[in-house]
């Protein structure tokens, strides 16, 4: 085999050699690839596994799994209330605005300023179904101030702060002056009837201070201001002075409605603040036979139309069952009606908006319902529930806030059992808005018409101890609110309507 052949040989084979070797380092490579692969890919499955073993058992997990639990989501819901709710205290700058009308009396030019003040900021919030609902109210005007003077031989003339009552008659143009009977119950009028002819019938029956629910001292004392005028009329008696239904001792008289009974003389009626009542009281005790001087030239007009204001978020599923918030929007024309009921009518309104503003969505429908003329007669309520419009729904539940913006305590319920036990397994999360809970028991004025239609009737009960320092009075003003307290109260009306319109007992 000649030299050039063996190395032309040679060369093939050292191709084929290095062919062969390249193809087996290929395989070797692929080979060492699918292994290192298999390799890795078991080490990730492994570092995964052990990986969402550590994660699942994290802190962070367990409270991701804890919050899809209503439980949580609840409690997270009670966050996002409070954290919106008491940073903005939208409920006090809403009440600033309402109170800048002026006293809100029905019929007034004032109340009327309100109710559209009220529609337009329902507009304004996005709330749904806006809108105006005739009501047929009474007109009363106080007219010119009062006039009172005690008139001693003894003791001189000296001034009384009084008040007329609402729906009162005025005095003759020349005033009435008269001696003055004193008693302290309608018992003792009647027994003393023989000497009550011609004179003013003094009622100088305090509030028991010694009642720590100051709204049942109120109701065992109210009803000489609305029943006292007609009780001393029936005995001969040419006016009727009460002592204001207040434990504060102060110069400020407090006023409210009057009811004139059928067939009885109608004859002036007037309360006297409780420390104008202790001079007289102690007066007459110096000198029975003073006389006391009376001038109002306050009068009745025709009844007239006014209006309910409503919005609503409706409900996604049900939007015919309801559950409503209200309070008054109509007050007293001694003052700026902060308390009563301002304060019920804006928390009503910021209850709607907070859960609007957080983007919640409720299967049944929450409303705001903005009542006129509780304080003449409650025509508000009445005319409500009779409307056409309520053809077609169901109020579930009826919650009132007509106890003043104070702190809240608790909410009272006339509830079913499943509704109790239902209420009362959140009561935790009410507590940590600073509610004590839920009691028995619940109502007010303007929504007492739905309970014969089977509506559950409920009841924002603040703090009641400063609420009859202001009530009726010109002391309810606006910088007698506290804005967190005031707030507080919306915060607990909003998660309950809320809770409610999710998970009401079927």
């Amino acid at each position: 085999m000649n030299q050039s052949k063996i190395n032309h040989t040679s060369g093939i084979n050292k191709f084929m050699i290095g062919q062969d070797i390249k193809q087996t380092a290929g395989q070797l490579r692929r080979k060492n690839l699918h292994q290192l692969s298999g390799r890795l890919l078991f080490c990730l499955t492994l570092t995964l596994g052990l990986a969402a073993s550590l994660l699942a058992a994290s802190p962070l997990t367990q409270n991701k799994a804890i919050q899809s639990s209503p439980v949580n989501s609840r409690e997270k819901l009670v966050q996002q209330f409070m954290a919106k709710g008491l940073r903005e205290n939208y409920a006090f700058a809403l009440l600033k605005k309402l109170t800048a009308l002026g006293p809100r009396l029905t019929a007034s030019p004032q109340a009327a300023a309100a109710v559209e003040f009220m529609r337009q900021t329902m507009i304004d919030l996005g709330l749904e179904n806006v809108h105006l609902e005739e009501v047929e109210v009474n007109r009363w005007r106080r007219g010119d101030q009062e006039k009172c003077f005690l008139v001693s031989s003894a003791l001189g003339t000296h001034p009384l702060a009084v008040t007329a009552l609402g729906g009162s008659v005025g005095t003759p143009p020349q005033g009435i002056s008269a001696k003055v009977l004193e008693v302290h119950s309608f018992e003792e009028l009647k027994n003393k009837a023989a000497e009550a002819r011609g004179k003013i019938v003094f009622f100088n029956q305090p509030m028991d201070p010694t009642l720590l629910d100051t709204f049942r001292a109120y109701g065992q004392v109210a009803r000489f201001r609305s029943l006292g005028a007609s009780a001393a009329a029936r005995v001969g008696a040419v006016a009727a002075l009460v002592r204001s239904p207040t434990t504060a001792n102060d110069d400020f008289p407090h006023t409210g409605m009057m009811r004139y009974q059928e067939n009885v003389p109608r004859i002036p009626g007037l309360c006297l603040s409780t420390r104008s009542a202790d001079f007289l009281s102690q007066a007459l005790k110096s000198d029975p036979q003073l006389r006391v001087y009376l001038w109002t030239n306050c009068r009745n007009l025709s009844p007239t139309t006014s209006y309910n204001v409503i919005g609503q978020i409706t409900g996604t599923t049900k939007p015919n069952e309801i559950i409503l918030l209200g309070g008054h929007l109509d007050s007293w024309d001694l003052a700026q009606g902060a308390h009563d009921d301002g304060a019920g009518c804006v928390q009503a309104v910021e209850a709607l908006r907070l859960i609007k503003s957080l983007g919640l969505r409720p299967k049944r429908t929450i409303r705001a319902v903005l009542f006129m003329n509780e304080e003449f007669g409650g025509s508000g309520g009445r005319d409500y529930v009779r409307h056409p419009n309520r053809r077609q729904e169901k109020h579930l539940l009826a919650l009132e806030s007509d106890r003043g913006g104070f702190r809240p305590l608790y909410i009272g319920l006339r509830a079913t059992p499943a509704l109790w036990d239902l209420v009362k397994s959140w009561e935790p999360l009410f507590q940590k808005m600073g509610l004590i809970g839920f009691q028995k028991g619940g109502g007010g004025v303007d929504i007492a018409p739905l309970n014969a239609q089977g509506t559950i009737l409920a009841g924002l009960i603040p703090d009641c101890q400063r609420y009859f320092d202001v009530h009726h009075s010109a002391l309810d003003t606006i910088d007698s609110v506290n804005p967190r307290e005031l707030e507080l109260g919306a915060l607990a009306m909003s998660l309950l309507a809320y809770l409610l319109a999710e998970e009401w007992p079927e």
